[in-house]
């Protein structure tokens, strides 16, 4: 993927150095593991640190404190590097879904995409690294730590800087849902149905956001920003395969138990991604009724 002459968006929130108050409880590395397994890509950071920290994850203030960072310059090279990918994937994003948000005859709102290390907070509640990349409906944001991405590839076995972009493009994708009042209709059933039922709600919600993410790819082959290059698809195919609810399930525990799906087993969330790559059309997306996911 070639992506270093693209635009940068300005969208972007630089955090890192710096601590959200009521910073988190030390996980250790499994239960760090587990967080970001139970949470990645569109989980409810504020439920799940509940689960696994014991407390309440609640959002404390408006910003961040504790001391600034250091200059780019202090930081290691590569996570320079990553965050002016992050900058330049998120630009294309915006320049895809304000286009077709146009052709609707709507106007996109582009989402803030915050940059943080260790622990920071949202309007969603209080986060750390453990939690992987969410999406905060609350305050249109995305967020994460770059670190993650160490742990998509030497963890979850999902290398390549294109897998890296569809992590981006599937938060974004909760944007998108968010704009178009999808996450609102989901999160209004929580409480109208069973567990199991708002479960597959829930996985349909997730494997629209991959659709989305795909979508944005369809596009990017296109665009000016980045420059898709041999295996890229296969890359982000992968990603989608590694972070399946049964991939994870049988990584964490050594079983699955299809009941607590949240996000769609491996062969979901890659078929939904290759159709949003294959189709480029927001429509195609939307098979919440549909009896076959």
């Amino acid at each position: 993927m070639r992506w270093q002459e693209g635009r940068r968006s300005d969208n972007v929130e630089d955090r890192r150095g710096l601590s959200g108050p009521g910073k988190a409880a030390a996980v250790g590395g499994g239960g760090i593991l587990v967080l970001v397994l139970a949470l990645l890509l569109g989980g409810d950071p504020a439920k799940i640190l509940q689960q696994f920290l014991g407390g309440a994850a609640q959002a404390q203030g408006t910003g961040p404190q504790g001391n600034p960072p250091g200059p780019a310059t202090a930081r290691p090279r590569e996570e320079n590097q990553l965050a002016e990918f992050v900058k330049v994937v998120l630009a294309d994003t915006e320049d895809t879904f304000r286009s077709l948000f146009q052709k609707m005859g709507k106007q996109y709102e582009e989402p803030k995409l915050v940059l943080f290390t260790a622990t920071t907070s949202s309007a969603c509640g209080q986060a750390d690294a453990g939690t992987g990349p969410f999406y905060c409906p609350a305050d249109r944001k995305v967020y994460i730590d770059l670190g993650f991405y160490k742990t998509l590839r030497d963890k979850l076995g999902a290398p390549g800087d294109f897998a890296q972009a569809y992590v981006i493009a599937h938060e974004v994708g909760h944007h998108v849902q968010n704009l178009l009042g999808r996450s609102a209709w989901v999160h209004a059933q929580r409480n109208r149905l069973s567990q199991a039922d708002y479960n597959q709600l829930s996985v349909r919600l997730e494997l629209q956001a991959d659709f989305y993410a795909g979508v944005w790819a369809h596009y990017a082959q296109r665009s000016r920003n980045v420059l898709l290059e041999h295996g890229d698809l296969e890359e982000a195919l992968n990603a989608a395969a590694m972070i399946g609810d049964d991939t994870l399930q049988k990584r964490s525990r050594g079983h699955v138990t299809p009941e607590s799906f949240t996000h769609g087993t491996a062969e979901q969330r890659a078929r939904w991604f290759k159709l949003g790559w294959t189709t480029g059309d927001l429509s195609q997306g939307d098979r919440f009724q549909a009896k076959k996911l």
